[in-house]
């Protein structure tokens, strides 16, 4: 895939809300963060459906069924139904329907949300490899989730079974911190089997055409909290993408983004979607928003100004993510995040 390597956050004059159809967004990191609400995130998911976008949450969490979701974001004060929910269980039910007889069971090592996912393709769920399974599928299953299910996988992939993962995000956000995720559940079975999974979750195209086939999105807007996942899928899908800073996306993070991983725009949070985005403009050598303009030196970046902290990032993204072109910055940018307090 041919794209124009982003070398600067975009502006927008009109609220991100008004300009995109539907917000595509992620849950944890983004909505809520251990089963908490983020500061800001009910009241600007409120403002932005009031305005007539369409909200549709999107997923790499294969545990939980889209009801549970939905009834999880109602009780938190954001109304949704199941139907506004995506998840990568789903994606990855669908990928193995195309690929193997309708009716066909398959071995699930993960939780209910990959269950009655493959349900809903006409496929059957088995928890042994010794019931003859077509496919393997592995998706997250919680703490919970015992040993000897990875050892099931093994038995059914050795016997040439073909094995499909949900995603491969190696971390999960928690209330305590950050835990691992499927992507370090599937090393275990990688590294016991030496197969590959298909993988069907952010940020492949599997998940984004489950995505906008079930939302009917025509100008779509990614929400995310991870390079990774969030934006490199949207880079993918090639559309524009929000990151937030409300989950495990720093500021040298995001400045050493290669291109695959630069989003369209960056605020701190949800209320980023109600208002337009600051341009990033050339000056003096380097790049100027805000009150801030940002340069690239010899051996880091610097940073001049006064304003909004976020306006000093935006600029810092245009002088290191030209700095880099299609590779990774490698410019300390240690003092000018410390003036921004990042």
């Amino acid at each position: 895939m041919s794209q124009v390597v982003r070398t600067r956050p975009e502006g927008s004059g009109q609220a991100l809300s008004e300009a995109y159809d539907t917000a595509l967004l992620d849950l944890d990191g983004v909505v809520y963060a251990g089963g908490n609400a983020i500061v800001h995130a009910v009241e600007s998911l409120a403002t932005a459906r009031a305005g007539g976008m369409h909200l549709a949450y999107v997923t790499n969490n294969a545990l939980r069924t889209p009801d549970t979701v939905a009834d999880h974001l109602t009780e938190l004060g954001i109304p949704t139904g199941a139907d506004d929910v995506i998840t990568s269980a789903q994606a990855v039910a669908r990928l193995i329907s195309e690929q193997v007889p309708e009716g066909s069971r398959v071995l699930v090592i993960g939780g209910e949300g990959l269950r009655v996912a493959l349900r809903e393709r006409g496929l059957l769920p088995v928890e042994s490899a010794e019931d003859e399974p077509a496919a393997v599928v592995q998706g997250y299953g919680g703490p919970e989730l015992q040993w000897a299910r990875f050892a099931e996988a093994c038995y059914a992939i050795a016997r040439g079974v073909p094995w499909y993962a949900s995603n491969t995000d190696l971390t999960i956000p928690s209330a305590r911190g950050i835990a691992p995720g499927n992507g370090a559940a599937v090393e275990v079975v990688r590294i016991a089997t030496g197969a590959e999974p298909q993988v069907a979750g952010k940020p492949l195209p599997p998940m984004h055409r489950e995505t906008i086939l079930r939302t009917g999105a025509r100008r779509p807007l990614v929400v995310g909290d991870r390079l990774d996942t969030d934006i490199e899928g949207a880079f993918n899908g090639e559309v524009d993408s929000l990151l937030v800073l409300t989950g495990v996306t720093d500021g040298a993070q995001l400045l050493a983004a290669p291109p695959q991983h630069r989003p369209t725009y960056v605020d701190a949070d949800l209320r980023g979607l109600l208002t337009g985005q600051p341009e990033v403009g050339e000056a003096d050598g380097g790049f100027r928003c805000g009150g801030w303009t940002a340069t690239a030196g010899p051996d880091r970046l610097e940073l001049d100004g006064d304003g909004e902290a976020l306006d000093g990032l935006r600029a810092l993204c245009a002088a290191a993510w030209t700095a880099a072109g299609d590779g990774v910055c490698e410019l300390d940018p240690g003092k000018a995040l410390a003036r921004l307090g990042l």
